[in-house]
């Protein structure tokens, strides 16, 4: 019997509304470890080249690992995998909560989501056995009341629900996948690629507990987890979430404002993780065994704006998106605009940017109020703000160009207004700063599904964490805002393990090269704890680099590569305002930055796309035999 995973992997047609079940090998389990690289494995098995993302064809991966629902902080993640209806690239997101344990307990590691339904139906996992049920009475229900109505239908208050919402019922390009209501699967589309195959929801509940190697052993390292972590340089996000961040990202110049513009926001004060906990934290929610509790829950009672706790709470991202991005220092409307996105589905990156671009083309007059329904689409404008969110639900009006996010709300409008997006490979840039943190600009580029802050580690953890970061081979700390090679070799050798915990789905909050409260050594003690393989660092990060050229292979396979590792024209401008003032990115930098990376990662320099030498080392000569064909 294996440690940590059942073996055993879901595969349900749609198509025909048949289930079957896979049982992999151990060697595939140690292969690919879960997660994201299990689900790329089987997304370039069935999904075929230039695939409609939002058409049968495209296959919908959600996967767990070979360490999820064991005792621990962190390991509750799932990993959802499909071809991105935002991008046209790989689409790529995690989640958290207690579904992903749930999901294990039910009996399997991973489900593999083929076809589409001519009508809508749920999945429901109940201790190994699945079967799919008719949907129609949760179709165009917001997620509380499918929570709900499950749960009552299904007479057990415990089980645990993952679905799209009503965005991606309406095929909003990026609609989320929402599990309580209020952990999302959030970027990339995951939502609307769920949506369109009429699968509303996944529904599991099970009792079956994969057997752990060295339970002692386990115990040991939870236990120092849980009396480390008061004195840990994470014990802030206990206290006021991810939301923590923001005052320091204004003070270095770091929090983008009026869609980039600026990297200061004037009216940071009354939106910041402090002001939260002071004013509207009910409390604080955890996943699955996790001592951190960095979830937000904010409640408002009295006011204009009424927000509801089982929606959750903004973090860094959310309160950057919908309150400096868009000119937005009302604590309460963000709050109200981060429980619209749960109720209904959707990414609040996404969203917020989307709807600060287009704050951004009306300042300019390339829109006007003939384009956004009468809206005065102006930065600050609160009512203007949650009225756009809205409307992007429904694809109404204005918002159904918004929908389409901004790059091809962009294409669709032209004007000019291509210029003023700032998004990478078609998805929009979270609310961290290359200019002032560099080798994000590398990653941002790079990054094979998007600008994402998640994908490596940034740049002051290499002075900062000396003693980490020699764990994973990196000895000569290097300054914030150089570009240089060793800066490079940071950049890849920290989005190996990134992306390594991408498919082992632990937390980066929780284990991580730098910050966390677990370092990477502790990662290799947590694998081999709970399966019994005797793993090494060196491993853990051939496993992240094994699911980094998987990602790039299917980008490769669409025709994306190095021509679309490109940022966007407004962070080539100059910012105004606060510690960043006047600081501008540097094409020439990054383009020989680029050169470095693709020779270290073993890629081809001039096409960015892996060589068939680095795959096949990789024990991936199959996905080189896929690009040749």
């Amino acid at each position: 019997m294996p440690n940590g995973y059942h073996g055993k992997i879901l595969h349900v047609n749609l198509n025909n509304l048949s289930i079957e079940v896979e049982t992999p090998s151990e060697a595939f389990y140690r292969t690919y470890m879960g997660g994201s690289a299990l689900g790329l494995y089987y997304l370039l098995k069935n999904t075929p080249p230039n695939a409609d993302p939002l058409g049968p064809e495209n296959t919908l991966v959600l996967a767990l690992s070979i360490v999820t629902g064991a005792p621990f902080s962190g390991q509750s993640r799932l990993t959802s995998v499909a071809k991105s209806p935002l991008t046209g690239a790989i689409g790529d997101s995690q989640a958290g909560g207690f579904f992903p344990a749930e999901l294990k307990f039910a009996g399997y590691d991973a489900i593999v989501i083929h076809g589409q339904a001519s009508e809508p139906v749920y999945l429901w996992i109940n201790n190994g056995e699945a079967e799919l049920r008719p949907a129609n009475h949760l179709w165009g229900k917001n997620t509380g009341e499918v929570d709900d109505i499950l749960k009552e239908e299904l007479e057990d208050k415990n089980i645990q629900v993952l679905q799209t919402g009503v965005a991606g019922e309406n095929g909003v390009r990026f609609a989320a996948l929402m599990n309580m209501a209020n952990r999302a699967n959030g970027r990339t589309g995951m939502g609307a690629v769920m949506g369109s195959k009429n699968l509303k929801a996944v529904a599991v509940r099970g009792k079956m507990r994969p057997t752990i190697a060295d339970k002692k052993g386990l115990n040991k390292l939870a236990r120092w987890g849980a009396d480390e972590f008061p004195e840990s340089d994470v014990y802030g996000l206990g206290l006021y979430g991810t939301a923590e961040v923001l005052k320091y990202q204004n003070k270095a110049g770091g929090l983008p404002t009026n869609n980039w513009d600026s990297g200061a926001f004037e009216n940071w004060e009354p939106i910041d993780g402090v002001t939260m906990a002071n004013t509207i934290l009910k409390e604080r929610d955890t996943c699955y065994a996790c001592t951190v509790r960095c979830k937000r829950v904010v409640e408002i009672t009295e006011g204009p704006i009424k927000v509801q706790p089982r929606y959750g709470g903004p973090e860094y991202e959310t309160l950057s998106t919908f309150g400096s991005y868009c000119g937005v220092d009302d604590l309460a409307a963000i709050s109200y605009a981060n429980q619209l996105c749960n109720m209904f589905g959707m990414d609040t990156i996404s969203c917020g940017a989307t709807i600060a671009w287009a704050m951004d083309c009306f300042e300019q007059e390339l829109i006007s109020t003939e384009d956004t329904d009468g809206i005065e689409l102006r930065y600050g404008n609160t009512e203007a703000m949650l009225e756009m969110v809205e409307k992007i639900v429904h694809r109404e009006g204005f918002g159904n160009i918004l929908a389409e996010g901004s790059a091809q709300a962009a294409e669709i409008i032209g004007r000019g207004t291509e210029d003023l997006v700032v998004a990478v490979k078609k998805m929009e840039l979270p609310a961290h700063m290359p200019q002032v943190k560099r080798s994000l600009s590398l990653i941002y580029a790079v990054n094979p599904f998007g600008a994402d802050h998640q994908s490596h580690e940034h740049d002051p953890s290499y002075k900062d964490y000396p003693e980490r970061m020699a764990q994973i081979g990196l000895t000569d700390p290097q300054p914030n805002k150089v570009l240089n090679e060793e800066k490079v070799k940071f950049a890849l050798t920290t989005q190996y393990m990134y992306s390594a915990m991408d498919s082992i789905n632990v937390c980066q909050f929780v284990f991580g090269p730098a910050w966390q409260l677990f370092d990477s050594s502790q990662l290799v003690d947590a694998v081999r704890l709970v399966t019994g393989w005797d793993v090494t660092i060196d491993e853990i990060l051939q496993n992240g680099q094994r699911r980094l050229n998987l990602m790039r292979a299917f980008n490769a396979r669409e025709g994306i590569g190095r021509e679309a590792d490109k940022l966007p024209k407004k962070l080539y401008k100059a910012l105004v305002g606060g510690k960043s003032d006047g600081i501008v990115l540097e094409e020439d930098e990054l383009e020989t930055a680029k050169d470095n990376y693709y020779r270290l990662a073993g890629w081809d320099v001039d096409s960015g796309i892996p060589t068939r030498g680095t795959l096949e080392k990789l024990e991936l000569g199959w996905v080189a035999d896929l690009l040749e064909t």
